[in-house]
């Protein structure tokens, strides 16, 4: 099974304040498995499959990065970190009460139900704290799954252990710490979040660069090496003798492009998310690539000779022709936002696979995809009035 310990099946929240009603992120496989695109799955257990790309695509400020951040909020739920301290908490703030159902596979305990119901203590002039009200931890043998149909209910008698803020519990349980540690330690879900790293060009330093990836994003370049004695960068470009040093990866874009340093750092990331079989989460995946890079890792993430252990991506993206590497309508999610976030799988929009899903997206034949005719209009009529007009002074 590899380095993973958890595979996620399905996040459920409901009361965030940024979404419309219930979120649902799936991430089974609810089409049929054909043989010609069972490379793009994975198989943890029985019949059950998970898909190994995950996209969500809409318009500008249509909820996409909100729901990449719920996503990387669970699994740093999952892996038993003090929800106080964990960075994407942010989707929580204006909520006052979020529960939150998690179903995923622990290779020795089985399908497991997490529902955990987190409160908000507001204080004046205090930054909001969040505590665990109550939770239930749920589990089935694998081997009582005998169907989709069945993959998601559970029973009383499935209750593994419960918890609420009574103060004996909290003398062995942080009270925003989940009882999921009761698996096992810490880390069980592998992930690696490149949310907040959109525009953030700064390449990390994972020693020396493979010179396959390096020629791959840059064919001038002979090698880049890093000593991290020195904190000392050294590129090699092919039509120079001698290499150039530096001190401070920060100046390394005086000399390589963005693209250059994204994809360094996004296709390393990738690598040992593809080694562990984990989680990896770029937002807005297509900034600083040319789509040909971008499609590159994803086909990398559905390739079973590389893809050996079940890794996922989950990105977003505005560039909706990168949908046509996908051969299913099941791993693709369609976000909007009026007046609340909501996330619509494809497949359940449109059942058909044969027709081209970017022209699916671009003929605005799902509603919210592209901006409005009218919006556009209203644009085309400001700019052509040639008179900056400040509307609120």
């Amino acid at each position: 099974m590899g380095d993973a310990k958890m595979r996620i099946l399905r996040i459920e929240a409901e009361g965030i304040f940024l979404f419309e009603g219930k979120a649902v992120i799936d991430f089974n496989a609810e089409q049929r498995v054909y043989p010609d695109n069972a490379a793009m799955l994975y198989n943890p257990f029985g019949n059950t499959y998970t898909n190994n790309v995950l996209s969500f695509v809409g318009v500008n400020a249509s909820g996409k990065t909100t729901t990449l951040k719920l996503i990387s909020f669970v699994m740093s739920l999952l892996n038993a970190e003090a929800i106080n301290t964990i960075d994407t908490k942010v989707i929580l703030e204006k909520s006052t009460k979020v529960v939150l159902k998690t179903y995923f596979y622990d290779e020795k305990a089985g399908v497991c139900l997490l529902e955990t119901v987190i409160g908000v203590t507001k204080e004046e002039g205090a930054v909001d704290r969040y505590t665990i009200l109550h939770e239930r931890l749920y589990i089935r043998k694998a081997g009582s799954i005998t169907s989709k149909a069945n993959l998601f209910q559970f029973a009383n008698n499935d209750l593994y252990q419960s918890r609420d803020a009574s103060e004996e519990q909290l003398l062995f349980l942080k009270d925003d710490v989940s009882i999921v540690i009761a698996l096992g330690k810490s880390g069980n879900v592998f992930f690696r979040d490149m949310t907040e790293w959109t525009d953030f060009n700064i390449l990390n330093s994972f020693g020396d660069f493979p010179i396959a990836l390096i020629q791959f994003l840059d064919p001038s370049i002979e090698y880049i090496k890093f000593n991290p004695n020195e904190t000392e960068l050294i590129v090699k470009f092919k039509k120079y003798k001698e290499p150039i040093s530096m001190r401070g990866i920060q100046n390394i874009s005086h000399y390589l492009s963005s693209g250059t340093i994204k994809g360094l750092n996004v296709f390393m990331q990738a690598w040992m998310t593809l080694i562990k079989g984990g989680y990896f989460l770029v937002d807005e995946i297509e900034n600083h690539f040319n789509n040909e890079i971008v499609a590159t890792l994803i086909r990398f993430f559905m390739d079973e000779k590389v893809n050996k252990r079940g890794a996922t991506l989950i990105y977003s993206t505005h560039y909706v022709e990168l949908l046509d590497e996908l051969d299913r309508n099941d791993g693709i999610y369609v976000t909007r936002n009026n007046d609340g976030i909501s996330i619509q799988k494809l497949h359940h929009i449109l059942k058909r696979n044969d027709i081209k899903k970017s022209d699916v997206f671009q003929s605005g034949m799902l509603e919210g995809t592209v901006p409005s005719y009218e919006a556009s209009m209203r644009l085309k009529k400001t700019l052509a009035s040639g008179t900056i007009v400040e509307d609120n002074k």
